[in-house]
């Protein structure tokens, strides 16, 4: 089955992430991108999630996860190697609304991370639904080679218009000349 994408806005929402090895410091790296309001939960904390942490001024609990906690966050990521663990705080959250990620494990998922670039305001996310990583990462790496220099300027100014110019169809025209102007005159075209 294919995931439907979309952009979450994390701004105000409380995340926890149980486990603190190398894979838990790649999902972290990725959910700093967007969000600090992240709280860390691990018997064992590695060296590479500690700094992380300890950078973001995350809060770090050096325990193991407990039984409900995770009812008391809105998003909660598990990465550790205990597949009954991810099954037990995947079950624990299905009569709420918590989003549950369980790495390397699409049953205990009700989302999962794309690939993705992010560049200023622009974040483009490449997914294959969990069939392979490992090619979306490699779509994400080609795209980066093919971004242009500018576009976070050009965004920023498209905000500023959209502020001070008055709704309807003039305004989106506007936008959609400026916006196929620079992609023409920046990206590649293939007849």
């Amino acid at each position: 089955m294919s995931y439907f994408p979309a952009f979450l806005q994390l701004e105000g929402k409380r995340i926890l992430l149980v486990g603190g090895g190398h894979i838990a410091a790649e999902k972290l790296e990725k959910l700093l991108d967007f969000s600090r309001e992240i709280t860390i939960v691990a018997r064992e904390i590695s060296p590479e999630t500690a700094r992380l942490a300890k950078d973001a001024c995350l809060s770090l609990l050096t325990r193991p996860y407990r039984s409900g906690e995770a009812l008391e966050y809105d998003l909660v990521v598990v990465a550790t190697d205990t597949v009954d663990l991810h099954r037990q705080i995947y079950e624990e959250t299905r009569a709420s609304r918590v989003l549950v990620n369980s790495v390397d494990d699409t049953r205990y998922c009700d989302f999962i991370f794309p690939s993705y670039v992010k560049q200023g305001e622009l974040t483009v996310a490449f997914s294959t639904s969990g069939a392979s990583p490992a090619f979306a990462k490699q779509i994400r790496r080609w795209f980066e080679t093919i971004l242009p220099q500018g576009v976070d300027a050009f965004l920023r100014e498209m905000r500023t218009l959209r502020k001070s110019l008055p709704k309807g169809k003039e305004r989106m025209q506007r936008f959609d000349a400026m916006a196929r102007e620079f992609v023409q005159e920046h990206f590649p075209h293939r007849d």
